[in-house]
């Protein structure tokens, strides 16, 4: 339900960017490496996998001796999966990069292989320690992935992006103490990330504080207003609060930026539901259960609940 940061590397070496050519030189791997940058950039994520690799696999090859100007690093090791020499930074990179194309695949294994390889390279990758840990967090393993966020903290005490994700994360362990500290330390280093307010306002929703909920969705809805899953945030807070047409309205938004927003369906159902829509109901909850069927056994209480406080609000009046 909620979104984290993952972060891309990059090489910043003093060479001309030309036409990739197959000798096996740094300016070979690097024009692989911007290549595959540019295509991940565009979406062709194949590509950039298909290009990283081949950059992976020339770097690794370009030893020491046969770099003597360093353009492409100078800490030789050995890469024990491939068996191969590897140069230091530059492999470490493209496995990371590579890992992140493979997690937006949805290949969660590919990734987290991809992140392994690039810290037995270089451990102190701050970036790869977290993005390993959203992997892992995806694959359901949330203390390991806790670990790779307190050591890219350790590594980097003023890393943002990790401290909103160990946020989110904690949020999820039900530390909800933890994640306030978490994201308002990451709030506190850079006040411009939607994310960080985005996640705040789920920990202000954890702990009923309604009215902050919503200010810390309003600052992420200004700071990133194509962000449907914000208005899905600051729909839910309106819900809790019982203003169901401004909930409502706030799904359509979320809905609208992204069509694929599962709990989005599911809430606008229940407000509907709430309002006595139930035909109009029915259809989202159609489409919630289409986009993830696994929701199927949180919907059947939800809706009876929401129909129940809809007679009791009927009866007040």
């Amino acid at each position: 339900m909620r979104r984290y940061a993952i972060a891309f590397t990059f090489v910043f070496l003093l060479l001309p960017i030309t036409v990739f050519s197959q000798s096996r030189t740094p300016e070979a791997a690097l024009n692989l490496f911007q290549n595959a940058l540019k295509k991940g950039g565009n979406g062709d994520l194949d590509g950039a996998i298909e290009d990283y690799t081949r950059a992976i696999r020339l770097s690794s090859n370009l030893t020491a001796s046969k770099n003597s100007d360093n353009r492409l690093g100078n800490s030789p090791t050995t890469d024990a999966a491939e068996n191969v020499t590897v140069v230091d930074p530059f492999t470490a990179n493209a496995y990371n990069n590579r890992g992140l194309a493979r997690f937006k695949k949805n290949d969660i294994e590919g990734a987290i292989e991809d992140y392994n390889q690039a810290l037995k390279i270089r451990p102190s990758l701050a970036s790869t320690h977290m993005n390993r840990a959203a992997a892992l967090r995806a694959k359901g393993d949330l203390q390991a992935a806790l670990k790779d966020l307190d050591r890219a903290i350790e590594l980097k005490r003023d890393f943002f992006e990790a401290y909103s994700n160990r946020g989110s994360l904690k949020l999820d362990l039900e530390d909800t103490a933890g994640a306030l500290d978490d994201l308002n330390r990451s709030i506190e280093l850079n006040n411009r990330i939607p994310e960080s307010f985005y996640q705040r306002g789920y920990v202000y929703m954890a702990l009923k504080e309604f009215d902050r909920s919503l200010i810390d969705f309003d600052r992420a809805i200004k700071l990133a207003p194509q962000m449907g899953w914000a208005y899905q945030g600051r729909g839910t807070a309106f819900m809790y609060k019982g203003k169901m047409l401004e909930a409502i309205a706030d799904f359509n938004r979320a809905l609208e930026l992204d069509p694929k927003i599962a709990w989005g369906y599911f809430n606008r159902g229940l407000a509907k539901v709430y309002i006595g829509q139930e035909s109009e109901a029915q259809k989202d909850f159609d489409e919630c259960l289409r986009l993830r069927p696994d929701m199927k056994a949180q919907l059947e209480p939800r809706i009876q609940l929401a129909r129940q406080l809809r007679r009791i609000g009927n009866l007040k009046q």
